[in-house]
């Protein structure tokens, strides 16, 4: 049985997330974990002390919490009633990052699905997003649905990529059940900044032909100065129901001076955008 936790703040946009989660394995038997974190707006020794002489405080947190739930649960029951999926409420009193984190630890969690609105302009800079820092922060297979975003079933699949990595069947076995579940096509997208493959690329290629060969495929090459750029130019020309990238972890310094792709596609992305992780953490 798939396990699938699903962040909710009680939003549209987030009950959107979990529609799209629904209808996405609505032929798969899933245990559904419906999370919802509360931190008081003032979470500091100014909320410790004012707590201790006010002990209900945290109590009424966690009662909104639960009823939120609980009323996101009736509208799922109302709008979709599948018999072959089953639901769990969580409330924690915790940071939603890392209320997550420890999720899906415990629950062993195959996918994590979660709605975004995405940013501009200098917010793109300042404030990130929780979905955003999700990608770099889970160990499991993270899907971001943008705000808005009407249900399409994930028939044409866009996986942009370098050919640096040498992919194995397991770690691409989340893409690849999706794919089987919906008879889906994989485009794979290489961006060709003026280099030809080397032979480590070209030996990595090979190899994840070999891993879709049974699944419908085709390899793609545009010519840009960067990556987002090049998925965009793709999507202009063609249909894309889902992105799919992988995120390769960069060294601590690299990241001080260069923002990873995946993290520019997070602010931006107009369809389904999921994202599995290259290794493990350090």
């Amino acid at each position: 049985m798939k396990k699938i936790l699903l962040p909710t703040d009680f939003s549209e946009n987030a009950y959107n997330a979990i529609s799209y989660a629904i209808k996405a394995f609505k032929d798969v038997e899933c245990t559904f974990y419906l999370l919802n974190t509360y931190t008081p707006v003032l979470y500091d020794s100014e909320y410790i002390l004012y707590n201790s002489t006010q002990p209900n405080l945290a109590e009424a947190y966690k009662k909104n919490s639960l009823t939120g739930l609980r009323k996101v649960e009736r509208k799922i029951n109302r709008d979709f009633n599948n018999p072959k999926h089953h639901f769990e409420k969580i409330s924690a009193f915790n940071l939603l990052i890392d209320e997550m984190k420890e999720q899906v630890k415990s629950k062993e969690i195959d996918l994590v699905v979660m709605g975004t609105q995405g940013a501009t302009g200098a917010e793109e800079i300042l404030i990130g997003t929780n979905s955003v820092h999700a990608i770099n922060k889970l160990r499991t297979p993270f899907l971001m649905i943008p705000s808005g975003y009407e249900y399409q079933p994930p028939v044409n699949i866009l996986f942009p990529t370098d050919f640096e990595l040498n992919f194995s069947t397991a770690q691409l076995e989340p893409i690849l059940n999706l794919a089987e579940e919906h008879t889906s096509k994989l485009n794979i997208l290489h961006v060709y900044f003026g280099k030809d493959l080397n032979q480590n690329q070209e030996k990595n290629k090979k190899n994840l032909s070999k891993i879709l060969e049974d699944t419908a495929h085709q390899f793609y090459t545009i010519e840009d100065k960067s990556v987002p750029k090049a998925i965009k130019k793709y999507q202009e020309q063609h249909e894309v129901d889902l992105l799919f990238m992988v995120n390769n972890k960069r060294s601590f310094f690299e990241n001080l001076l260069f923002r990873p792709v995946v993290n520019k596609i997070g602010f931006h992305i107009k369809v389904p955008f999921m994202v599995i992780q290259s290794g493990k953490f350090n």
